[in-house]
């Protein structure tokens, strides 16, 4: 429901009488909250404010905020927690619990599946179709969504745990999350069965149960000591395994399980225990981090660009290589920790992310990497013959990215073409009349120019003793003159007549996009703003408004800037706006900002404002 920027009609302080009714419909809709609880929750005199806001598909929710975080919404008549409220009661709702890359799914809008779901040694909790669930991920009992069932728990395993499960209303990290504090989930740990509980048997028939949920007579596939329900993950291309949480993300079930020892299978259920397999997602990131490394080895550079900045390599050459449907987030790669000299990872102090690699890659004497500048690392040699290059098979496009581009519907941004134009107002009618111009006609300064000169020549208004004087007929005198002026002032230069003319019109706009007919707009033009805010610790964030006037969309902007700063970027509602998006990035990123509107999109500087606020150069 959040999952896209939302838009906020009002905010208001709570009054006392809605504070009261706001606590009784929580003791109502929450039976498990004590009356304590419900007062903490809806405090008496802190500050608690009602945000009334549309979300992106048109519905009307009521958020209330407490402490600037959201704590409740409404929607329909039914009251639902935040996640804020879940992390302070985790056993407001029955919870059932999912895998961590399973997550991602969920921010993006995507509902739970069933084959998503972690069954605990307890068994899932009874709940019934229509009912409200909180979801948390392996290893911490936070709930990361709420969501309400799709079907009753004993539909769910009559049905082999398959289907939709959950439709989800809310996660962390959606826009409602946003507009709190941004914290992330507290470590809240999970009820575990005590240890002489966890016997082989007992751990090899949990695993069997979670792969082969569903899928009858596959039980003989496991034997007892021998066999497990973790596959084994295939090998691709870059050497990376393949991840079974990404299956169930995607609602599939697990593939046939694959042969382990009883030792392994407890390892692998003690890592479950400990937070689910938080290593494979950085194993999956290092497995698409080497193919578009690789790839634009292959495709993109060539001998002549060496040296290569480590950086340009990343954003203009590995980022452009990255399959459609995929981010490559080089921070959620194993390589967060430097990779000592004899491969084994160790607490020094860690260089940059793509350093790492680098040196990871120079290892397998794939490249060469120097710093051939204090603190600046390029790329000097490649071995274009190097087996890892020359048996890397090239992606095929996806057949949806093909239609796309053969179609011509996904086009390069080009900025348009504005013009500031003037509207007649009532009173200069009689003015513009003569030349055919009515109330509200929008004219160019040039045509405002002809107009004025064509009425002043026609009525023989030119001065005849000083051709730069102009003589003021009662028309121009009402259009023109101030009413102090009426009886005093009789004559005009003409750039001075002109001028005042241009000020008592109405400013307005017009915008011409490319391939589309023009639009014209009352009032000025914004241009695009760019600032710096201070958020806390004293960090510094880089805030661009008014994209959308020219024809950007705030996200794909964010994204460019993303990929070009290696900066985290989120989008949110402009405060106190009715409607408008704007991009914040972190740290000082007007250079790069400028360097893309003004180099890549073409925009004309005068429609920026803030770039004199770039970090001079060698200061950050």
């Amino acid at each position: 429901m959040f999952s896209k920027a939302f838009r906020v009609k009002s905010n208001t302080a709570i009054k006392g009488s809605d504070r009261r009714k706001l606590r009784a419909d929580v003791t109502a809709a929450f039976a498990t909250l004590g009356t304590d609880q419900v007062s903490e929750l809806i405090p008496g005199k802190e500050e608690l404010n009602i945000v009334k806001l549309y979300t992106h598909k048109g519905d009307a929710v009521t958020a209330y905020t407490s402490a600037g975080n959201p704590i409740l919404f409404e929607l329909e008549k039914n009251l639902y927690p935040t996640v804020y409220t879940l992390w302070s009661y985790p056993d407001l709702l029955p919870t059932f619990t999912t895998w961590p890359l399973v997550l991602e799914k969920l921010v993006g809008g995507a509902d739970l599946m069933l084959p998503g779901l972690v069954v605990p040694p307890a068994g899932l909790p009874r709940v019934q179709k229509g009912e409200l669930c909180a979801i948390a991920l392996v290893g911490n009992r936070a709930p990361v969504a709420i969501g309400v069932a799709a079907m009753s728990t004993a539909e769910m395993l009559a049905a082999g745990l398959k289907g939709r499960g959950f439709s989800v209303l809310h996660t962390y990290q959606d826009h409602l999350w946003q507009s709190g504090d941004k914290s992330s989930p507290p470590s809240i740990a999970p009820p575990l069965p005590d240890a002489t509980d966890v016997s082989e048997e007992k751990v090899q028939g949990d695993m069997r149960g979670l792969a082969l949920r569903g899928e009858e007579g596959n039980g003989e596939a496991c034997r007892a000591h021998g066999e497990s329900s973790l596959p084994e993950a295939p090998e691709d291309g870059s050497g990376s395994r393949g991840d079974p949480s990404q299956d169930l993300a995607e609602g599939k079930s697990l593939p046939e399980p694959a042969k382990r020892s009883g030792m392994e299978l407890q390892e692998a259920a003690r890592a479950l225990q400990q937070g689910g397999f938080r290593s494979v997602p950085a194993e999956q990131m290092d497995g698409l981090l080497r193919q578009c490394f690789l790839h634009a080895l292959k495709c993109r550079v060539r001998k002549a660009d060496l040296p290569l900045l480590t950086s340009t390599l990343l954003g203009s050459h590995m980022f452009s290589c990255c399959p459609e449907g995929q981010q490559l987030d080089i921070k959620k790669s194993s390589y967060k920790k430097r990779l000592c000299a004899r491969g084994v990872r160790g607490p020094c102090p860690a260089p940059p992310q793509l350093s790492k690699f680098l040196q990871h890659m120079q290892q397998e004497e794939i490249v060469q990497v120097k710093e051939l500048s204090r603190g600046v690392e390029s790329v000097v040699a490649v071995d274009w013959k190097h087996p890892s290059i020359t048996s890397f098979v090239i992606p095929e496009p996806s057949p949806a990215s093909q239609t796309v581009q053969e179609g011509g519907r996904e086009q390069p941004y080009r900025a348009p073409d504005v013009k500031a134009l003037y509207c007649v107002p009532a009173s200069m009618t009689l003015l513009f009349r003569e030349s055919g111009h009515r109330k509200g006609s929008a004219l160019e300064a040039s045509e405002v120019r002809a107009t004025v000169i064509d009425y002043v020549k026609k009525n023989d208004l030119v001065d005849a003793d000083n051709k730069n004087l102009v003589k003021l007929d009662p028309v121009l005198c009402d259009c023109i003159l101030e009413k102090n002026e009426q009886h005093t002032v009789l004559k005009l230069p003409w750039d001075n007549l002109l001028s005042r003319c241009l000020e008592k019109l109405q400013p307005a706009y017009q915008v011409t996009f490319p391939g589309q007919e023009p639009l014209v707009k009352k009032g000025k033009i914004c241009p695009i703003d760019i600032s710096l805010a201070q958020r806390t610790y004293n960090k510094k964030v880089t805030v661009v408004r008014n994209l959308e006037a020219y024809g950007l969309d705030p996200s794909s902007v964010a994204s460019a800037l993303q990929q070009r700063c290696h900066a985290s970027t989120t989008v949110t509602p402009v405060p106190g706006a009715k409607d408008g998006l704007q991009v914040q990035i972190q740290g000082n990123q007007i250079h790069h900002l400028g360097r893309l509107l003004l180099e890549e999109f073409g925009l004309p500087r005068k429609h920026i404002q803030g770039l004199e606020k770039a970090p001079r150069p060698g200061k950050k």
